[in-house]
């Protein structure tokens, strides 16, 4: 595993990049793509930015979001690759995966547990709440001025990956990060506004469907909602991936574990988890070739969503009992 010095170097002394992350984006991943995207800009380098997925709507507030360009636009060459927020080079998605299928991975910086670095270099660090974190270190080092562009973007990443600063990934350091962050620019208002009280037409929707499907464990320790490829195509939301619905499950006061099954293909079943901290859902979604972390994690299946949601209830109900 190389330093964050090590990584700054690298950055340094190279001056073409392109910089992915994973398929259905999260707030941590775009806030830090586009973090690192506008300190690279500022240090001379020239940069471009791809997704296997849309840029959610909530994210249009940060700077640069429409850089972003899809799979489809990338065409690798001498660029150095740098992936972000990727437990595996899998997390990229089918159709970049095909694109860079033979060109080595330059950077991978990430805070999820990895099996395998795969990169020339790799900077992971699970202590940190999120990659946003990181990048902010990783900038500091290579001493890039952070403005409050670059600041709202490291701070909607850390916001959304803390769950509001309420998981227990959230450490001291991490706070420290936000408050300076703040200090430096970030528009906590703005980030309030656009990212918790601007749902969407098609979220409020596709959240009635999702309660519409809720159920429980006989002791109410387990709580799950299921969203089919066909609820989802009724109110035309194939290609929208909300964060906050499975947050409804962990809201109940008996639930211990919430899921949400998501079957955003034909047979292929995302699947989030949510703890309030007594059971580490990493855990169970990790031996489901998933990760994420104690409190938060996600995996993916292929199958029938009542088989899949099945067996993976009797995994959550063998671990909790």
């Amino acid at each position: 595993m190389n330093s964050i010095a090590e990584i700054a170097e690298q950055l340094q002394n190279s001056n073409n990049f392109i910089i992915i992350g994973h398929t259905i984006p999260d707030g941590d991943c775009i806030g830090s793509m586009l973090g690192l995207y506008w300190g690279l800009k500022a240090s001379g380098k020239q940069v471009q930015m791809f997704l296997d997925g849309a840029v959610p709507s909530i994210y249009h507030y940060l700077a640069g979001w429409e850089e972003i360009k899809p799979a489809d636009e990338l065409v690798p060459s001498l660029e150095n690759i740098i992936l972000l927020d990727c437990a595996d080079r899998e997390r990229v998605g089918d159709k970049i995966l095909q694109r860079i299928e033979n060109r080595p991975v330059f950077i991978n910086i990430d805070h999820h547990l990895q099996d395998k670095p795969y990169a020339a270099y790799n900077y992971v660090s699970p202590v940190a709440a999120a990659t946003g974190e990181i990048i902010f270190n990783l900038l500091q080092a290579i001493e890039v001025k952070i403005t409050p562009e670059i600041a709202n973007c490291l701070y909607a990443a850390i916001l959304m990956d803390t769950g509001r600063f309420m998981n227990n990934n959230t450490t001291p350091t991490t706070m420290r990060v936000a408050a300076e962050l703040i200090d430096l620019g970030a528009d906590i208002d703005q980030a309030r506004v656009n990212l918790f009280e601007s749902k969407s037409h098609l979220e409020v929707l596709l959240l009635g469907q999702a309660l519409k499907h809720i159920d429980f464990s006989e002791d109410g320790r387990i709580a799950w909602m299921s969203l089919s490829y066909e609820d989802a195509k009724s109110i035309d939301a194939l290609d929208f991936h909300p964060e906050g619905i499975i947050n409804y499950t962990r809201m109940i006061a008996e639930v211990e574990v919430g899921m949400l099954f998501r079957e955003i293909e034909p047979e292929v079943i995302k699947i989030g988890f949510r703890s309030k901290g007594q059971t580490n859902v990493a855990a169970i979604a990790q031996s489901l070739n998933g990760g994420g972390h104690r409190q938060a994690a996600g995996a993916r299946q292929e199958g029938r969503l009542e088989e899949v949601r099945e067996r993976v209830i009797k995994m959550v109900k063998d671990v909790i009992s």
